[in-house]
């Protein structure tokens, strides 16, 4: 009961778990919805890079597809492990960035929306870490 007590309620070693439990649930939000995107093949890329051009970059659409695609796709894969997160956070939240304030600026919040959450969440990764509950912990401590 008393560790019930300490996870529901957070004390200095539990708040791990919701970092465990919040890359988990990342993680494989991106990967389901970074796989169409990532094997979509080169007309996709095209498409999805394009959006930088509404950031000045008219260059290379398709690497730029490609980078977003794998951000979302593989950066989900290394959320889940707690590995390379820094990185891998960063790349995702370029992705997301770009997503909910260019790609979407117009619409209306509904539809920006998991773009903005999905933005925060690797903003927190990026500032925090994985976590003591991934594999960067006993990497880079």
């Amino acid at each position: 009961m008393k560790t019930l007590k300490k996870i529901l309620f957070v004390s200095s070693d539990e708040r791990n778990i919701g970092y465990l439990l919040l890359r988990l649930f990342v993680g494989v939000a991106f990967i389901t919805h970074g796989y169409p995107k990532m094997f979509g093949g080169v007309e996709r890329w095209e498409g999805i890079g394009k959006a930088m051009s509404r950031l000045g970059i008219d260059l290379f659409p398709v690497f730029w597809g490609f980078m977003a695609s794998f951000a979302e796709f593989f950066g989900g894969f290394f959320l889940i492990l707690g590995l390379c997160t820094t990185i891998f956070s960063f790349l995702i939240f370029f992705t997301m960035f770009v997503a909910a304030f260019f790609v979407h600026a117009a619409d209306p919040f509904a539809k920006k929306e998991i773009a903005l959450v999905f933005f925060f969440c690797a903003f927190l990764f990026m500032v925090k870490g994985a976590g003591k509950y991934s594999l960067d912990y006993p990497l880079f401590k």
